[in-house]
């Protein structure tokens, strides 16, 4: 079943972001419904990928699951489909989390394990990544002697995430949780890594997101480690100096560059088809990252 909007009746809606609804249960608790809507360079695009909302919600699961022991998530344990009406089952079924409703901590947390992506970019310029000196001599895809903490200031849906240095996360949200943050971000990228690797892939950067609950404790939230949060790859075809192929929304993205030179700046051309094949290429990509991962 492809759900693109996934319209509950029985309970409020919050918000609706580029892939996720939330809905509200009681003043407590939130319904998150991952839809198998699809973004590309930061706009919603009018075909979903089947199947790709159950994949992050699986996947997520798994992670949360994993390392528990790092730090407290945000799932309460209770069935999703035990909050909407029967008609509504479908909709929410093994693509959904019921969780705490919590104070969100406005910066993401963002590691990197290898240069890629906006990180390549700064370094290549300045030498730098979110401020931070690297040594010289690291190319695309280069490993990184240590993980690195890069935090990202959170920006409205449809805008770019602003890279920060720590010491401006260190202003806006203090240093005791700052310091916490990078801590268990650190902790968590270096097991999830480990336990990749060991499945066939790197994991080359990721980002968390946290909340505070009513106690302020520390509460890992949102999705975790999955190919729209994190950049995979097969650890086979890792090369230095080169972009590797990577199990997410790629195809999809290297098509739009392809047919739309400079997507996105304009928003969405007008009478937009991406051809089936390489939607089910990009879905191919969700469900091995899901294999690998949770074997």
């Amino acid at each position: 079943m492809i759900v693109t909007t996934p319209l509950l009746h029985s309970l409020p809606l919050l918000a609706r972001g580029k892939v996720r609804d939330n809905y509200a249960v009681g003043t407590d608790r939130i319904l998150m419904v991952a839809s198998d809507r699809l973004s590309a360079f930061d706009i919603v695009l009018p075909q979903p990928v089947p199947g790709k909302g159950r994949v992050l919600t699986a996947m997520s699961l798994h992670w949360f699951s994993l390392l528990a022991h790092v730090v407290p998530n945000h799932l309460t344990g209770e069935a999703p489909e035990s909050v909407v009406a029967d008609d509504e089952k479908p909709l929410v079924e093994g693509r959904s989390m019921l969780v705490k409703r919590l104070r969100p901590v406005l910066v993401e947390a963002v590691v990197r394990g290898y240069l890629a992506g906006s990180g390549l970019k700064e370094y290549e310029a300045r030498g730098t990544v979110c401020g931070a000196p690297l040594p010289a001599g690291f190319r695309n895809a280069s490993r990184l002697p240590d993980p690195i903490f890069t935090p990202a200031a959170k920006a409205a849906v449809g805008e770019h995430d602003e890279n920060i240095a720590f010491d401006e996360m260190v202003r806006r949200i203090g240093a005791p949780l700052a310091e916490r943050i990078r801590s268990v971000s650190l902790q968590l990228y270096t097991e999830a890594a480990a336990h990749a690797l060991a499945r066939g892939i790197v994991i080359a950067d990721t980002k968390f997101e946290f909340g505070l609950d009513a106690d302020g404790t520390l509460t890992l939230m949102d999705e975790v480690l999955t190919p729209d949060s994190s950049r995979f790859w097969p650890a086979d075809q890792v090369v230095e100096g080169q972009t590797p192929p990577s199990y997410d929304k790629q195809p999809i993205r290297d098509w739009l560059q392809r047919e739309y030179p400079g997507f996105g700046s304009a928003g969405l051309p007008p009478g937009l088809v991406i051809p089936d094949d390489v939607i089910a290429a990009c879905a191919e990509r969700y469900r091995r990252a899901q294999a690998l991962l949770t074997a």
